[in-house]
């Protein structure tokens, strides 16, 4: 699929809606695909007359992040691109993984981005990310709705996330770079097999054009099929509430006991994403032992990612706090 900026005006146009002069953030890791990511939304934001900041983390998990978010701040300030660099507290770097790198950079973006008003967050995330992501999703066992994996449109500490590069591959990214002449840096990480993305990047590399198109084929039957099995977990959830307010959530406590596992905890995981405002749910395996504690006779409360669940006679109530 070609991309040129006069298209991607024209497609996230068609796709969102923005208000009159938006202010946007783009989440900057100066890697090949955030950078044609920002010079898309660069000319995007020129044409609505609106205002664009570049959220550069300086993660500190290498020794060169810091330099490397310098360098990344200069060159944007050289082609008039506002850019702010964001860095994680030592405190919070402990594991050095990837996903509490992911964890401290989705919080400082976001919370820059409430308290600066900003509505909207772009993430580079493409084509081929969400296939290994998919992959990476159907290696950990995960259920319907998660093999969907990344969404066009989601919601994060009441941040709109936006990902219009879903439909781009890394290839036309890079030839758009070219094209276009941006420079970009390379994260060493990315080929580190220690980490289980890099170890599907490179299975997938190393595939044959068959198996390429067998694993797109499952994927897109997924993302088919999502939608009709997305509706029926929140006509189940519906179908079971007792009292809903901004607080809390009151279901029967048998219709949550007799629903198989599966459906049980995706209906949780809507009841988390209704109270916290926001689409990354507890994960299976912490939202697998609540339903295993509800089962058992002698069930009182349990608090699963800031979400207190108490039993109340015959009903089981989801709350933000104890009620």
């Amino acid at each position: 699929m070609k991309l040129t900026n006069k298209e991607f005006i024209k497609n996230i146009e068609k796709k969102y809606t923005f208000e009159k002069k938006p202010s946007v953030a783009v989440a900057l890791s100066g890697g090949p695909d955030s950078m044609s990511l920002l010079f898309l939304i660069n000319a995007f934001i020129k044409y609505k007359k609106g205002s664009l900041i570049a959220l550069i983390v300086d993660h500190r998990i290498r020794n060169d992040s810091k330099e490397e978010a310098k360098y990344i701040s200069t060159y944007l300030n050289k082609n008039n691109i506002n850019s702010k660099i964001l860095t994680v507290n030592k405190d919070n770097v402990s594991k050095k993984s990837m996903n509490e790198a992911r964890n401290n950079r989705y919080n400082l973006i976001t919370d820059f981005c409430i308290k600066n008003n900003i509505l909207h967050l772009f993430i580079a995330h493409h084509k081929d990310d969400n296939l290994e992501t998919f992959l990476n999703r159907k290696i950990a066992g995960s259920d319907f709705y998660g093999l969907k994996s990344m969404s066009e449109l989601s919601l994060l500490n009441k941040v709109f996330i936006i990902r219009p590069l879903l439909n781009f591959s890394k290839e036309t990214l890079l030839d758009y770079n070219k094209k276009n002449k941006i420079e970009y840096i390379n994260d060493p990480s990315n080929l580190d097999l220690d980490y289980t993305r890099p170890t599907i990047r490179k299975f997938l590399k190393k595939s044959d054009q068959k198996t390429i198109k067998e694993i797109n084929k499952d994927f897109e039957n997924i993302l088919i099929y999502s939608p009709y099995f997305i509706q029926m977990i929140l006509e189940i959830l519906l179908e079971n509430i007792v009292h809903v307010d901004s607080k809390k959530i009151v279901v029967g406590l048998d219709n949550i006991k007799n629903l198989n596992e599966i459906l049980s905890e995706n209906i949780i995981r809507r009841i988390y994403q209704f109270l916290f405002y926001e689409s990354n749910a507890p994960r299976s395996k912490k939202t697998r032992i609540l339903i295993s504690e509800i089962k058992k006779n002698n069930f009182n409360n349990f608090n699963i990612k800031g979400m207190f669940v108490e039993k109340n006679g015959d009903f089981l109530i989801f709350s933000r706090k104890y009620v």
